[in-house]
């Protein structure tokens, strides 16, 4: 199974909010999830990000792929920086 960490659209129309999911590659965007890692809001300025740090790094060294945005949100907040630096440490 090919498992992704990636966006779930919720919110209102012009109004999008964002959870941070990991997710089975082929079910739909808003579909089945396996896991909630956090939330993205870009709607207020500056953009509301929350991720679950320990589940974040647990599921990436599990092998899921996250997807461009996701993998560009962990940067900002550091996560994928640890996570290399974890993998390269064994």
């Amino acid at each position: 199974m090919a498992v992704k960490i990636r966006l779930k659209r919720m919110g209102s129309k012009k109004k999008p909010f964002y959870r941070i999911v990991v997710a089975d590659s082929r079910s739909p965007r808003d579909g089945r999830i396996i896991e909630k890692v956090g939330t993205y809001n870009p709607v207020v300025v500056p953009a509301e990000v929350k991720i679950d740090e320990d589940l974040a790094l647990q599921w990436l060294s599990k092998g899921a792929q996250p997807s461009d945005t996701v993998r560009n949100l962990l940067s900002q907040e550091g996560i994928m920086k640890k996570f290399h630096e974890s993998k390269m440490s064994k």
